[in-house]
């Protein structure tokens, strides 16, 4: 077994060398794809005929592959911005589309595959994240006839969907990098505010049921009450607003932006990490572990982690934490791939003996 924490002077020394060492680069252009499954089986019984998966991809197929995984409710587009993909995806960079072939599926409920504002509303199937990953893995497998990943990495969501990988395709990867996320059960203020999102919604008299024509208020307001609680970083958003005006100019701003999200998409997304708990299985993991958090992250606070117990019964586990400043951003602070892409580079290097095997 090996753990490593580096935080408070030896990570604002690796932070320094990764903002020198590399400029951005801009971020390639995926191609878009979907994929069908004739016949889904959720894990609570329920079936989907012809469930679809939308995803990107960037780079050639014959190249290792690498699974990148969205957080709850965002955008792949978050994926392919300057502070991601053109931080990873760039020439010399650590996850360079002339070496790799990157996937990033849009998840069950997300984007454009499929979910309840399909048509089905709230009669879509209850879906969890261990069915997301069974959806993850079709398409890997069956849609694209890849039989082995050279890394599963995701965000938020999508790490606790990587932590589910390693313990569910143990032999499918070389390497795991699960960020802004942790493997217990949801609790505490994380689940509270996920719940009270859901109620919010569901005690609005505009939702009815689910069979709402206009979205509901309450929707826009309590998506921002969360983003504020739970995304952002303490430091970071008081040197943003550091008065009142500036605090109300912020939450104007928010209020003014017009409604993206669907009222039945966000409960059903936001309701299915209800069941998430990967802790029971973490012996399962085998592949060497890279996990990325920040020590600002209001949805996963490191002080009441119980990282040490955690990673003892991983073979191989790191954790990297990021220091907090006015320059991370809490829960968002890992989509700013400036603070570790030296450090993934260097995991990367660790890890191709893995590779080799395969």
């Amino acid at each position: 077994m090996f753990i490593r924490i580096i935080t408070g002077v030896a990570g604002a020394i690796l932070l320094t060398l990764s903002l020198s060492t590399h400029a951005a680069h801009s971020p390639p252009e995926p191609e878009e794809k979907e994929w069908i499954a004739k016949a889904f089986t959720f894990n609570n019984g329920e079936k989907l005929n012809d469930l679809r998966i939308h995803y990107f991809t960037l780079g050639d197929k014959s190249k290792p592959a690498v699974l990148v995984l969205h957080g709850t409710n965002q955008p792949i587009k978050a994926l392919l911005a300057q502070g991601f993909a053109g931080e990873l995806f760039g020439p010399g960079q650590a996850l360079d589309s002339r070496n790799y072939f990157i996937i990033m599926p849009e998840s069950i409920g997300s984007g454009k595959s499929s979910k309840p504002s399909d048509g089905l509303r709230m009669a879509f199937p209850h879906y969890d994240y261990d069915d997301m990953v069974t959806a993850q893995y079709r398409l890997v497998k069956e849609g694209l006839g890849i039989s082995h990943l050279r890394l599963v990495m995701g965000y938020s969501m999508g790490g606790m969907q990587t932590w589910l990988w390693g313990e569910k395709y143990p032999s499918m990867m070389d390497a795991l990098v699960p960020m802004a996320s942790q493997p217990n059960e949801l609790s505490g203020r994380n689940w509270m505010l996920r719940r009270m999102l859901i109620e919010s919604i569901k005690n609005d008299p505009a939702w009815a049921e689910g069979h709402y024509r206009q979205q509901p208020p309450a929707l826009k307001t309590a998506n921002i009450m969360f983003s504020i609680a739970t995304t952002g970083g303490t430091q970071a958003l008081q040197h943003k607003a550091p008065t009142r005006a500036l605090a109300d100019k912020v939450v104007d701003e928010r209020l003014a932006a017009p409604v993206t999200a669907d009222a039945n998409d966000f409960i059903y997304l936001w309701g299915s990490s209800a069941n998430y708990n990967a802790l029971p299985a973490l012996k399962n993991i085998t592949a060497p572990m890279l996990i990325i958090n920040s020590a600002d992250d209001e949805r996963n606070p490191p002080e009441t982690s119980t990282f040490s117990e955690t990673l003892k019964q991983i073979k191989q586990a790191e954790l990297f934490l990021i220091p907090a400043s006015t320059e991370t951003s809490g829960h968002g602070t890992t989509m700013s791939a400036k603070f570790y892409n030296e450090k993934l580079k260097t995991f990367l290097a660790s890890t191709a003996n893995e590779h080799a095997k395969h």
